[in-house]
């Protein structure tokens, strides 16, 4: 049933009830019956499934218990009152989980309907799942791009919008890559494929988002269990107070079947079971609007707790752009041959320290004459090329391989440089601070994270220079992956009773690392594939500050949902004790039940309408 059709149910059922209280005789009974049908239908057919699956003690049947009592006792105002109630309740309810989804539905609207391939004899609109990677497409202004791929040519403006949250357009040119998802707004792309529909961006944040309310946090979890054993004993406690008092003491059977059904009534944990879900779900969905990724509530409620950050440093908290600053040849060799023999080594590595070098040397790289390349992560490159065999890497790389060097002090990332097993010289290359990164770490410390370390596969001077100027409480370098999970061990068996732990990262390296911390964030715009797939939380602007913005929705998400089981409890308590005293009654039971429910679905909408 829509919302239309609720709403038409609410408006005919209260003009039903209407009538009855204004009316008299027969017609009276007749049109509360009337109202109670129109209203209760719906209860009553998901009591009955509830019965089917063996489940009976769930909510609608309580409904239907309480009510069948009321009428029976001649009750039947209280009787409506508490069907149409239960009835805007559920619409409330709906209202609530529908915003909740439309918040995300933005996402889902970066599912592309078609892609246009380019074809020798045009252009072939065909579905995007039958488009091959190297395939070119085209981008016409204000279409989705519906797979990932590097521009060819042309030039535009891409809304970002569903993918980061970020509403500033981001400029794209030839060798720029285009992300599906995002809208083309201006100029005509020529896009080559990278990569097949179901491994594309679009694709991956769409299957992130639909299994994130798969994965409960411990809150909802703990409300789950709470309501297996709470209804079982409610409605026993009910049939006691009915039955005890008329047979132990000879009292009246009305007055206690009322009390009795009052307390089934009041008892019912609907604000509970349905609000506190609901206010992780609008905590995702929030999430998801301004470019955080979260793959559950169980990793939603585990920010809370962050006690450690640990960062890795290259693309993380720094660009990740790298540019060549110094060249320092040993005896024997010039910067053109170190350059030269560098770029050879790096010939066929993906890495950015190895486009970096390319980019300096500025020749082009023939590819065909290198050969046995191996690429070591952590350490390095070694490859065949010309006849000779080249080394480019860290100086832990030089060890393994016995090669005499001599150490560059200077501060930066430094590649050492061997040919034939004799010493070339090295490459300092240069990566800039994110401006971002200085906000994230301020950030987090407001949060309430205690220590914030950096683990970098990079030379100690580098590593120590960007956590110096970001002020981090420690650092790691020359770290190789599995002794980045040794660090993460370590660190954990520091940390304070309850804490978490979060590693932030991009590369693929990172993946072990990702997989082992307590939250595994990744920096999802342009990190690994690897990287995205092992983290937990997922940033899509690659803006480490997005942490922070995720810890402070996840304190409101279950601030929230700490509010919802306080006030429910509290005064379900209340009105327990004073419905079984027989001190309240049905009127104050609707409240208690009804009015609880619809109070604590408004209170968790406020994380859904956020912004």
């Amino acid at each position: 049933m829509n919302n239309r059709d609720t709403i038409l149910q609410i408006l005919a059922g209260a003009l039903l009830f209407a009538a009855a209280l204004f009316s008299g005789g027969t017609g009276r009974l007749l049109l509360f019956l009337a109202a109670y049908a129109v209203l209760g239908w719906k209860v009553y057919y998901h009591a009955f499934r509830g019965l089917l699956k063996g489940r009976f003690l769930n909510e609608s049947f309580l409904m239907c218990a309480a009510t069948v009592g009321a009428l029976s006792l001649g009750e039947y105002p209280e009787a409506v009152a508490v069907m149409l109630f239960y009835l805007v309740g559920d619409f409330f309810e709906d209202l609530a989980v529908h915003r909740s989804k439309k918040s995300i539905a933005g996402l889902m609207d970066i599912r592309p309907d078609y892609a246009n391939v380019a074809t020798n004899g045009g252009i072939s609109r065909v579905n995007p799942e039958s488009v091959k990677i190297g395939d070119v497409i085209v981008v016409k202004p204000g279409e989705k791009i519906p797979l990932d791929g590097i521009v060819r040519s042309g030039e535009s403006a891409l809304d970002t919008r569903a993918l980061t949250g970020e509403s500033a357009p981001r400029g794209v040119g030839p060798s720029d890559a285009a992300l599906s998802g995002c809208v083309n707004l201006s100029g005509v792309l020529r896009v080559e494929v990278t990569k097949t529909f179901g491994e594309s961006t679009a694709s991956r944040i769409i299957a992130l988002v639909e299994s994130a309310g798969s994965r409960k946090a411990p809150t909802e979890n703990f409300i789950t269990v709470f309501a297996r054993y709470y209804t079982p004993a409610v409605v026993g406690l009910a049939a006691l107070l009915a039955v005890l008092p008329p047979v132990l003491f000879g009292e009246e059977w009305a007055g206690w079947i009322h009390r009795a059904l009052v307390f089934l009534m009041v008892s019912c944990p609907c604000a509970l079971v349905i609000s506190v879900p609901l206010a992780f779900f609008g905590g995702i969905g929030r999430a998801s609007r301004n470019g955080i990724l979260i793959k559950g509530g169980n990793y939603l409620e585990a920010l809370n707790h962050l006690d450690i950050v640990v960062f890795d440093k290259t693309g993380t908290l720094t660009e990740g752009v790298f540019e060549v600053a110094g060249l320092y040849p040993a005896a024997g060799f010039t910067e053109e041959n170190l350059l030269e023999t560098a770029a050879l080594a790096e010939a066929f590595s993906d890495h950015p320290i190895a486009q970096s070098i390319r980019r300096a040397y500025g020749k082009g790289v023939g590819s065909g004459g290198v050969s046995d390349f191996r690429e070591t992560a952590g350490q390095g490159v070694r490859a065949a090329a010309g006849g000779r065999r080249v080394l480019a890497g860290s100086a832990a790389m030089m060890k393994a391989e016995n090669v005499p060097f001599t150490e560059n002090g200077l501060p930066g990332t430094k590649v050492y440089i061997a040919e034939n097993r004799r010493f070339a010289g090295s490459i300092i290359i240069s990566d800039q601070i994110k401006p971002d990164s200085r906000a994230a770490v301020a950030g987090l410390r407001e949060a309430g994270v205690r220590l914030m370390v950096m683990l970098s596969g990079d030379e100690e001077e580098a590593a120590r220079a960007v956590a110096d100027e970001l002020a981090l409480d420690a650092v790691f370098a020359r770290l190789l992956p599995h002794e980045k999970v040794e660090k993460i061990e370590l660190l954990e068996r520091s940390g304070k009773p309850g804490g978490k732990l979060a590693f932030v990262g991009d590369g693929i390296n990172d993946a072990p690392v990702l997989a082992r911390a307590d939250v595994g964030v990744a920096m999802g715009g342009f990190g690994s594939d690897a990287a995205i797939e092992a983290a937990d939380v997922v940033l899509m602007t690659d803006e480490p500050s997005k942490l922070a913005e995720a810890v402070k929705i996840a304190k409101a998400t279950r601030r929230v949902a700490l509010q919802n089981i306080v006030f429910a409890l509290g005064v379900k308590g209340v009105f327990l004790v004073l419905g079984a005293l027989g001190m309240a009654g049905m009127w104050e039971a609707v409240f208690a039940d009804t009015g609880v429910a619809v109070l604590a679905i408004l209170n968790s909408m406020r994380i859904i309408i956020k912004r």
